[in-house]
C-alpha cells in the first residue's frame, strides 16, 4: 500500500479516567517518531478543537513532561460531549471537520472514548471516504463503564475497579469500628451496564466487601432489597451494599430520585443520589443507623489507585492504532483480546471495525450475576482480577503528586 504522508490529529471525548493519557501518550509519541506523519496536532476538548481550530502542537512539548501523562489523571487535551449530527440530515460540522484537516494535510485522525466517541468517530470516516479525502481514522477505547462491545474489556475499567474495591474493603474497616451496627449503601457509576459495581465484588472476595450488589442488568425490587439488607443485618449487625446508578424497576424506570435531574450531550439521562434515598428507605424501614456514600467522580480520577495493568493496556492501544493507520488500516478500534488460563493472563491487540462498536453496549453476562440477582459469582471475580494488578507508582513532590504540565502551544497551519 502506498504510503500516505500528513498530519494526525489525537482528541480525547467523553467522561475521562485515571489512564486515558496514557493512550494519548501511546498515540503521539508513535506518531511522532513516524516518518510519514509530519506533524502531531492534539486537539482542545476534542472534536470541538477541530471545529473551533484549536489544536496543539504536540511536537513542542517537554519529551519528559509527555512520559508523566501515563501518571496523570483526566484528559490532558480536554474532552466534550459533542454529538455529531447525522451527516444525510445536517453535513455542516462534518464540512468544517473536512475544512480543516485540508488546512493541516490532516492523514490521520485518532479519537479516543466510549461509545458516543466511536459513533463520532466512524461518521467522520464514513464521511471523508465519501468525500474521497484520504484520511485514515481509528477509535481508541475509553470507558470506565467497560461497556464497548467486542473488546475483552476497556481501558480505564480496572482502574477504577481497583479504586471501587480498595474503597469497599475501606468503607468495610470503618463501619465495624463502634459496637453498634450500621448499614452503609455504596452508590458507583454505571448508568445500564454494571460492570463497575460487580468490581465490588473483587473486595468481597478478599473477605472485606459488600455483602449485597445490585447492578442494572436485572430488575430492582425494593421490598426484595430491604429484605435482604435486614436479613444480612440481622445476621452479622452490619450491612455493606453496593448499587449500580442506574439500578431499575421491572418497568424500565430508574430508582435513583435524581434521574430527570439533567441529561449529558448525548441525551443520556445524569443519574444520582440513589444512596442517599436507599438509605432513607432503609432506616425508615429498619431503623438502623444507614450511611448513604456516592464515590462520585473519585471513580475516574484516582490516579492513586491505577492499575499498571491498566496503563500498559492503555497505551499498548493508542501505539496500536498508530501502527495499524500508518499501516494502511482505517475505520477500526484497537480492541483486547485476552486469555485467562493455567499460563496466566495474556491480553493481545485485536482490531473492531468501527461500524461494530459504535453505541452498542456490552452488559454483565447474566450467568454472571447470583440467582437472586444481588451479587456476582466466581466468573466475574476470574474475569477481573487479572486487570487491576500492579501498581502505577509516579513521581512526587512534597509528598504529593507530580502530573504532567503541557504547554498547550497552538498550531498554526
Amino acid at each position: 500500500m502506498e504510503k500516505l504522508t500528513g498530519a494526525c490529529i489525537i482528541g480525547q471525548s467523553g467522561g475521562p479516567t485515571a489512564v486515558i493519557n496514557a493512550s494519548a501518550q501511546g498515540v503521539i509519541q508513535t506518531a511522532l517518531k513516524a516518518d510519514c506523519i509530519t506533524r502531531v496536532l492534539g486537539a482542545a476538548h476534542g472534536i470541538k478543537g477541530v471545529l473551533e481550530d484549536k489544536l496543539y502542537d504536540m511536537s513542542q512539548e517537554d519529551p519528559a513532561e509527555l512520559d508523566i501523562l501515563k501518571y496523570t489523571p483526566s484528559s490532558a487535551l480536554g474532552s466534550c460531549r459533542y454529538k455529531l449530527a447525522d451527516p444525510d440530515k445536517d453535513d455542516t460540522d462534518y464540512k468544517r471537520i473536512l475544512e480543516i484537516f485540508q488546512k493541516y494535510n490532516v492523514r490521520y485522525f485518532f479519537y479516543n472514548g466510549g461509545n458516543d466517541s466511536m459513533d463520532t468517530c466512524n461518521k467522520i470516516s464514513k464521511f471523508m471516504l465519501k468525500s474521497g479525502y484520504d484520511c485514515r481514522v481509528m477509535g481508541i477505547p475509553k470507558t470506565i463503564d467497560n461497556d464497548l462491545f467486542g473488546t475483552d474489556h476497556c481501558p480505564g475499567f480496572a482502574s477504577a475497579a481497583k479504586y471501587i474495591a480498595t474503597s469497599c474493603m475501606e468503607i468495610y474497616q470503618d463501619a465495624r469500628v463502634y459496637d453498634t451496627g450500621m448499614v452503609c449503601i455504596v452508590e458507583i457509576m454505571g448508568r445500564h451496564a454494571g460492570w463497575l459495581t460487580a468490581a465490588s465484588a473483587l473486595a468481597t472476595a478478599q473477605g472485606a466487601g459488600p455483602d449485597l450488589i445490585y447492578l442494572p442488568e436485572t430488575d430492582f425490587d425494593m421490598q426484595k432489597f430491604l429484605a435482604d439488607v435486614q436479613r444480612v443485618y440481622n445476621e452479622k449487625g452490619n450491612c455493606l451494599v453496593a448499587v449500580s446508578e442506574g439500578i431499575h424497576y421491572a418497568d424500565g424506570s430508574f430508582v435513583s430520585e435524581a434521574k430527570t435531574s439533567a441529561t449529558d450531550g448525548f441525551g443520556h439521562a445524569q443519574l444520582g443520589g440513589l444512596a442517599s434515598m436507599l438509605a432513607d428507605v432503609v432506616k425508615k424501614e429498619t431503623g438502623a443507623k444507614v450511611r448513604g456514600i456516592e464515590l462520585s467522580l473519585l471513580q475516574r480520577c484516582a490516579a492513586h489507585c491505577a492499575s499498571k495493568t491498566d496503563v500498559d493496556e492503555s497505551y499498548m492501544s493508542g501505539k496500536a492504532a498508530v501502527e495499524n493507520a500508518v499501516a494502511g488500516k482505517t475505520d477500526f478500534m484497537p480492541g483486547f483480546k485476552c486469555t485467562r488460563d493455567e499460563n496466566g493472563y495474556k491480553c493481545e491487540i485485536q482490531l473492531l471495525p468501527l461500524s461494530e462498536v459504535a453505541n452498542t453496549e456490552k452488559k454483565v453476562p447474566r450467568e454472571w450475576i447470583n440467582e437472586e440477582g444481588n451479587g456476582v459469582n466466581q466468573a466475574f471475580i476470574d474475569y477481573a482480577l487479572p486487570l487491576i494488578a500492579g501498581e502505577n507508582v509516579g513521581p512526587k513532590v512534597n509528598g504529593l503528586p507530580r502530573f504532567a504540565q503541557l504547554k498547550k502551544i497552538k498550531a498554526e497551519a
